[in-house]
């Protein structure tokens, strides 16, 4: 796969949460890199996962729009709007 990033995305192992629905739904996942402009997640499945959520960082101290770039089995690449 040819990268695409315009900046690298250091490894980081943090636990995150993602948000939708108007913040009736709400699901787990682990982000495997992250940088300002976004992140992978690892999630128990993509499917159900709308392509624009919020993104609940250290716990819900710091929330970040995202929008899905690319999906695979349990990951998805987000970019932070």
């Amino acid at each position: 796969m040819q990268e695409r990033r315009t900046e690298s995305r250091p490894r980081a192992l943090k636990g995150g949460r993602i948000i939708f629905n108007n913040r009736f739904s709400a699901m787990d996942c682990t982000m495997r890199n992250l940088s300002a402009q976004g992140a992978m997640l690892l999630v128990a499945g993509p499917h159900g996962i709308p392509d624009a959520f919020k993104l609940e960082l250290d716990g819900g101290a710091s929330t970040r729009e995202c929008k899905v770039i690319w999906r695979q089995q349990k990951k998805l690449g987000v970019a932070f709007v």
